[in-house]
């Protein structure tokens, strides 16, 4: 199957760029299948001492029968703007205030099992305080969702280690590219 779309001349040298075709579709699937798209931010979030922090998640699901680990992230509420979904999820589950410091960028996961279709949008933040978390029932019972503070190599071989199941090589798929590009960006922060 293939889908070909054009884009007149004019339509270009107004300024039409490829990610309006993608916001175009991402808005028009959203209006038909509302439960199939699910728009997520997810964050790395570095401290002022080059430690990363990341969420362990043991999981005994039809997903996983293991552990992971994964950035911490989630879904944008419906009227939600991504900056405040960003704040809302890391102080729920690392209970992190943070500064954004930059967009990553987004990667598209497609859920075959549950057809579902989330379009991450990666962030980079520096914490600037702790406090308590405020998980859900879920997330502490459930998932056993717990708090790793790792350096940029401890993490890289975490994510390594986890890659023995189905679960945990889709995460470190998606996920150590976006990490490599954070420690990059860091690197020229400096």
């Amino acid at each position: 199957d293939m889908i070909r779309v054009r884009i007149s001349k004019a339509d270009f040298e107004a300024g039409f760029k490829f990610r309006h075709l993608g916001e175009v579709l991402y808005a028009k699937i959203k209006s038909e299948f509302e439960a199939v798209v699910d728009k997520c931010q997810v964050t790395i979030v570095v401290d002022a001492d080059g430690y990363f922090y990341f969420n362990r998640l043991v999981r005994d699901d039809m997903f996983c029968h293991g552990t992971v680990i994964e950035t911490a992230g989630g879904g944008v509420e419906p009227g939600e703007e991504l900056t405040t979904a960003i704040r809302r999820e890391l102080k729920e589950e690392l209970g992190a205030e943070v500064e954004i410091l930059a967009e990553i960028g987004t990667v598209s996961d497609y859920y075959n099992l549950i057809h579902r279709h989330n379009i991450n949008h990666y962030f980079l933040c520096r914490a600037t305080a702790f406090g308590a978390t405020q998980m859900t029932e879920d997330e502490i019972h459930r998932f056993h969702l717990s708090t790793l503070a790792l350096t940029y190599d401890e993490a890289v071989a975490e994510y390594e280690r986890c890659k023995n199941g189905a679960l945990g090589r889709l995460i470190a798929a998606r996920e150590l590219p976006i990490l490599r590009r954070a420690k990059e960006m860091l690197d020229r922060m400096k």
